[in-house]
């Protein structure tokens, strides 16, 4: 069935995550982009279902998230992925978290909306990202995705470039002491008592190992193995959905990263290749004190 024509939110909704809150009720958010998906602003809607999907109420925008209109981030060449990301508390009906990224022309931030009365009205959008850049020196915090658990838990997670590259065998030489280009994996955690999501501490760094986006760099057979996101290889790909999720012990965050070499798989230059893996990282809920 349909649930939302062009007429109603826009020609252009994508990104769509479901989730069930506590009661059982439906709820669906999307980001609705305008014609040509190349405008500077985006709005993400919610509604919710309580038949089963069989009808919605009318959909609500939650927030209007500021879109990069150029391919890729500064910097780098690889596309930008996925605007938003959407869940639901499983310990209380009615609460909603919504987290997005926002360009503001200069650089990429992480916000947060949340709403405790099933989407009829949203807080006022907080920034999730807490780093301090040097003046004239913005870095990029992106993709960003949500996760609720057991007993109000709430987390964001987020691709993160506050660090310099550092320098290793995974990142390329030309990329050692960059700004803003390296990549790492920030969490922050919030804590739902009844009243809303508050933050609990400070962003944690959860990768090990910051990875380089233009990775790989070698040639396998001659042939270049960057992964790429049109028929020209112009722009660079680093995957668009970001995996989290929380059980009554741990968060658990799965994401990309170019620092760990394959086994078996050599370049011409007789180096391992830099591939893109999965990472799963599990961080302790007790990391963030008993109260979480």
């Amino acid at each position: 069935m349909t649930i939302t024509a062009p007429s109603q939110t826009g020609p252009s909704n994508t990104y769509i995550y479901p989730s069930v809150d506590a009661s059982g009720t439906l709820y669906i958010a999307f980001a609705s982009f305008p014609k040509g998906n190349r405008a500077p602003t985006a709005t993400i809607y919610v509604s919710h279902s309580s038949d089963d999907g069989k009808t919605f109420s009318p959909f609500v925008p939650a927030a209007t998230a500021g879109v990069l209109t150029s391919c890729c981030l500064p910097n780098t060449n690889f596309r930008d992925g996925i605007t938003e990301n959407f869940t639901t508390s499983p310990t209380f009906p009615g609460h909603l978290y919504l987290t997005y990224e926002n360009w503001n022309g200069t650089d990429m931030d992480v916000m947060f909306t949340q709403s405790t009365d099933g989407g009829r009205t949203w807080s006022a959008p907080a920034e999730v990202n807490d780093n301090v850049d040097q003046p004239g020196v913005p870095t990029d915090q992106f993709q960003p995705s949500v996760a609720a658990g057991p007993d109000g838990a709430v987390a964001v997670a987020f691709y993160d470039r506050r660090r310099p590259c550092p320098s290793n065998p995974s990142i390329l030489p030309a990329d050692a002491g960059r700004t803003n280009f390296c990549i790492d994996v920030s969490l922050q955690a919030y804590k739902d008592s009844g009243s809303g999501a508050a933050p609990v501490s400070h962003n944690v760094r959860i990768t090990n190992f910051s990875w380089d986006p233009q990775q790989p760099g070698q040639t396998v057979g001659g042939l270049p193995q960057l992964p790429c996101a049109d028929a020209n290889c112009s722009q660079g790909f680093i995957g668009d959905y970001f995996g989290l999720a929380i059980s009554a012990g741990n968060i658990y965050g799965l994401f990309v990263s170019t620092h760990y070499p394959s086994p078996d798989v050599t370049a011409d230059n007789g180096d391992r290749v830099y591939y893109q893996q999965q990472v799963l990282a599990t961080v302790p809920r007790s990391d963030f004190g008993t109260g979480f």
